[in-house]
């Protein structure tokens, strides 16, 4: 692999991580976190870049040439919990959830603000962009081989120059001064911006991104899982680098436009204003194609992906097929079921995604236990216990009683309450190995 390969998958990685959540995240932060920016931004680097880094890189590290990716990792638990966690993770972000937002969000934030209010609030504009979009999403999606050069060397490109000139605007004639801090930030900026980056929910993402990025060094010729190894690093750190200067920039100019636009609810309303107050009436086509190209890049891979791991799985179907199923409901679901889907996809996001975390961080030194699953078992055991109740927190259940109590754990305040009880676990069962007849023989 020359360093020109590596740098182009690279390119596509940056741009299938970054979707319209993750370009409204930033600028939502800077204008609360004002004056502590900087520490801020660490923490949401941290869990924002670096988690999904470290799992991408997990994924490249698992590879054993059978079905790859998240189930080999899945597997080393149980076979049944590798097939069940993994399609789990697939439908949730993916068809169920993932794929249809790319379309919508996209449609609410680059279409509609183009349409007389009469046209917008009808449902047939939604339902010919979503054919169109995903009728995009199918052409590049089609030749998975040709992945590499469609995103990396046309899409990505587009999408840097694109956040570069509301970016480069931004700094050479800013908005204003960079205000006061706002809420948590100002007592503590770092853990409240390090929760805004882990519920980007890029660490799923990554790893379902896993098996694209393995796929395309495959077609490179690269099998050894040592050279897939180093590959990936150098695609994922060129990546991580691309993240990092676009969430800096945008929380930069979330920061600088209190002056001008003031205090607004979410990143989406601070993006149009900062558009419109940067460029004028140019500003909304600008935001219009970050938000599309962006999109369009997620809705790409996600579909890719999905079909990847589908086919390997159950391969009576093509990987064309696949992918024709995976954008036809997620067209579906777009126009007729998203709000719904929503509130059951957020709380399952909620409740596999600390599963995932641990899951992934274990599989780095699970040598150190000769892979035995009951340490799996116990550190994932208790991390469901309290990610579940994470999720029935999103669903109208009442369960305050079951919160009253589980608010005394450490970091719960901080949505990571499962990290004490996950890490108990997993020493409990390496007491456990370490104490069988087998192991104290040997």
């Amino acid at each position: 692999m020359t360093f020109q390969k590596n740098f182009v998958i690279g390119l596509m990685l940056f741009a299938l991580f970054l979707g319209a959540g993750n370009i409204i995240f930033p600028p939502a932060l800077g204008q609360l976190a004002g004056e502590n920016l900087v520490v801020a931004m660490i923490g949401f680097l941290i869990t924002g870049v670096g988690l999904p880094l470290v799992a991408i890189l997990a994924i490249a590290n698992s590879n054993t040439g059978e079905t790859g990716g998240l189930q080999s990792i899945a597997n080393r638990v149980h076979p049944i919990f590798g097939v069940v966690f993994t399609m789990v993770v697939y439908m949730a972000i993916g068809p169920f959830f993932g794929i249809p937002r790319t379309a919508t969000v996209s449609y609410e934030i680059g279409i509609v603000p183009f349409l007389p209010t009469d046209i917008g609030q009808s449902s047939w504009p939604l339902f010919l962009f979503t054919i169109f979009f995903f009728a995009i999403t199918i052409a590049f999606a089609l030749n998975p081989a040709k992945l590499v050069d469609r995103i990396g060397k046309i899409l990505t490109p587009a999408l840097f120059i694109i956040i570069g000139a509301l970016v480069m605007k931004s700094i050479f004639t800013p908005m204003g001064t960079i205000q006061d801090a706002q809420g948590d930030y100002i007592t503590q900026p770092f853990f409240r911006s390090f929760v805004e980056g882990y519920l980007t929910m890029d660490v799923i993402a990554a790893l379902v991104f896993g098996i694209i990025i393995i796929n395309a060094l495959k077609a490179e010729g690269v099998t050894k899982k040592k050279d897939a190894f180093k590959a990936t690093l150098i695609a994922g750190f060129i990546a991580a680098i691309g993240l990092t200067f676009v969430y800096v920039s945008l929380g930069f100019i979330g920061a600088t436009s209190v002056e001008a636009i003031g205090l607004q609810e979410n990143g989406g309303a601070i993006l149009a204003l900062a558009s419109n107050a940067l460029y004028g009436s140019a500003g909304k086509t600008i935001l219009a194609l970050t938000i599309i190209f962006a999109c369009l890049t997620t809705s790409i891979g996600l579909v890719s992906a999905c079909a990847q791991y589908f086919e390997e799985t159950f391969p009576k179907l093509s990987y064309k097929t696949y992918v024709f199923i995976f954008a036809g409901f997620s067209t579906a679901i777009g126009n007729f079921g998203l709000t719904q889907l929503i509130n059951i996809s957020l709380p399952v996001l909620m409740m596999i995604y600390p599963l995932a975390i641990v899951l992934m961080i274990m599989s780095f030194f699970d040598h150190l236990f000769h892979r035995q699953p009951i340490v799996y078992i116990l550190a994932l055991s208790l991390t469901a216990i309290i990610s579940i109740f994470d999720g029935l927190k999103l669903t109208t259940l009442n369960i305050d009683p079951v919160v009253n109590v589980l608010k005394y754990l450490p970091l719960y305040e901080q949505q990571i309450g499962w990290l004490i009880p996950a890490i108990i676990g997993m020493i409990l069962g390496m007491i456990i190995v370490s104490l069988s007849p087998k192991n104290r023989h040997a």
